[in-house]
Formats: C-alpha cells, sequence, structure tokens
C-alpha cells in the first residue's frame, strides 16, 4: 500500500530541487495530484494530506468521484481540472464539474464551451493544448496552427485562455522530451506578446510522473502526476 503522504511529500521536495536547480521558487509550480482510475477514498488521503488541486481524465469518473468526495460545486479547498480529451457533448457537464479545462483542442470545441459558459457568472478558463510531440494517438493542436486558432478563440464570449498545455511523448531520454517542452515555452512567449483580448499565458501545463522535473526546467507552472503519488493506475 503506497504511503500517500509520503509519496506528496517527496513528490513536492523533487518540485522545489528542479525549481531551485534552475532558479526557480517551488511556489511558481502548481502540484496537480492526477487521480484517474484510483478510488475516491485514497483522493480523499491526498486532499488531508494537503493537496489543493485534484485532475481527472474521464467526465463519467470524475461525477462519480467527486460526487463521493463531496467535490461537485466549487471549492475553497480543492480546485479540480480536467486533464483528459472533452468531447463536445460532455462540455455542459465538464463545466459543472470543473473549475478549468486544460485540453481544449479546436475552434469548435471552444466554441462549444463558450456556448455552454454563458450561464455561468465568470468566464471558464481554459488552457489550449498542444500537440508538441506531434504523435498520432495525441490530442491537441500541432504547434503551427496554435496562434491562428487561438487568435479565433480569443474573440469568443465566456472564456479565459490562460495558458498552455502537452503531454509529451513518453520517453525517459530527456534529450527527446525536452525540446518538446521548450516549444511549448516558446510557443507562449511569443503568444502572450500578441496580446489577443482574453488571453494571458499564465500557465504552462506539462510534466508528468516521468518528466516533470524537466519540465519545471523549461518553464512548466503546473505539473500533472499520478504515478508517483497515488502508484500505478488501477485497471477499469
Amino acid at each position: 500500500m503506497y504511503d500517500i503522504e509520503d509519496n506528496i511529500r517527496r513528490v513536492r521536495e523533487r518540485i522545489a530541487e528542479a525549481a531551485d536547480n534552475c532558479g526557480r521558487k517551488p511556489s511558481e509550480i502548481t502540484l496537480i495530484a492526477v487521480t484517474k482510475t484510483h478510488p475516491a477514498e485514497i483522493i480523499a488521503s491526498a486532499i488531508e494530506a494537503g493537496i489543493t488541486d485534484i485532475g481527472e481524465n474521464r467526465i463519467q469518473e470524475a461525477e462519480t468521484k467527486f460526487s463521493q468526495l463531496g467535490l461537485e460545486e466549487p471549492s475553497l479547498k480543492v480546485k479540480r481540472h480536467l486533464a483528459g480529451h472533452l468531447q463536445r457533448n460532455k462540455v455542459k457537464k465538464a463545466l459543472q464539474l470543473f473549475d478549468i479545462i486544460h485540453s481544449v483542442d479546436s475552434l469548435r470545441l471552444a466554441e462549444a464551451v463558450s456556448q455552454s459558459a454563458a450561464e455561468y457568472p465568470e468566464p471558464v478558463e481554459i488552457l489550449i493544448e498542444v500537440n508538441t510531440s506531434r504523435e498520432e494517438s495525441k490530442f491537441g493542436l500541432i504547434p503551427e496552427e496554435t496562434i491562428e486558432t487561438i487568435e479565433q478563440i480569443s474573440q469568443l464570449l465566456n472564456i479565459k485562455i490562460l495558458g498552455l498545455m502537452t503531454v509529451a511523448g513518453f520517453s525517459d531520454d530527456m534529450k527527446i522530451v525536452r525540446p518538446q517542452f521548450v516549444e511549448l515555452r516558446k510557443l507562449s512567449e511569443k503568444i502572450d506578446k500578441m496580446r489577443f483580448p482574453n488571453v494571458e499565458m499564465r500557465h504552462l501545463s506539462m510534466g508528468m510522473t516521468n518528466d516533470f522535473e524537466t519540465a519545471i526546467e523549461e518553464g512548466a507552472t503546473m505539473v500533472r502526476i499520478g504515478t508517483a503519488i497515488f502508484g500505478e493506475r488501477v485497471t477499469v
């Protein structure tokens, strides 16, 4: 059985060391505990151990677990992140369950979010997913089309773009992975200079258990950690 509290402590120590190594402050980096396939009681243990940001990949799974945890509504205690792919027909439910969506990857999806967000008093926070690995199996805009798409999305009502997200190619060789993080950072810097309305390049959501230290070195402000906290995913 994994010691959740100890795992969180170890991950935070690694975040602090990675930040220190590149002249950053650990407080600049948000640890998102990704709870895909793990039961509600394990997530509750993580929250008790100080986790303030929870990430989920699937709408239906999140709905069940959030209900068990009492997180169906916005909370001052826990921020809820949708890190997985979002289908247009599930946008309405996603906006009910999550505080920020990391995975907007098309103008059509952004339009659906904008339409559903009209019933909320504040703009919905989103990140734009970019496929920096260019793997066909991954979602996200290719880097070359990202700026044009963001310019189009910036004209929509009821949403605010707060940064970019990527899922790097899975590899133990950081010489392969690092350039993907570098590309996202440079793309963010370029977009920031363009001053599009409703766009603020505040966040770079990049880095998971196998590569988050490299992501931090390249500017990540959010790291999405599952295995290092909860152990291997439960088969469902």
